[in-house]
């Protein structure tokens, strides 16, 4: 089994499509449907890597990226922002959270596979 990654989406048709190609590209997922449910995830079950939607309810994508890179036991896990929203500055504004990466919906999967494989890549080195 490949890298643990929770994906934080509460989008069930988002989820379904997304995981099961990452489960079929090797990757184990472990799905959160709200922010706060990720960030308790996020401690307890200790994923490789972090796939984080930022229009989430409970608590947003931002919030939830805050409290994780603010955290000694999960700041070093890697974040990348998922957004619908590919408005000027929601990169800027995601990285400034603490998010590693940013990609767009609707993902294009071989893109964001490459930012996936590029973030576990850096963490194998650190």
């Amino acid at each position: 089994m490949g890298a643990r990654i929770l994906y934080v989406e509460d989008n069930e048709d988002n989820v379904y499509m997304l995981s099961r190609r990452l489960r079929r590209k090797g990757y184990e997922v472990l799905v959160a449907d709200d922010g706060a449910k990720g960030v308790e995830m996020a401690g307890t079950d200790v994923p490789a890597l972090i796939l984080m939607d930022l229009s989430l309810p409970v608590l947003d994508g931002w919030e939830a990226t805050r409290r994780l890179k603010g955290a000694p036991e999960t700041r070093q896990i890697p974040i990348i922002a998922l957004s619908a929203h590919a408005m000027e500055g929601d990169r800027e504004s995601a990285l400034a959270a603490g998010c590693d990466d940013y990609d767009t919906k609707p993902v294009e999967f071989e893109r964001l596979l490459g930012k996936i494989e590029a973030q576990l890549a850096r963490g194998d080195e650190a």
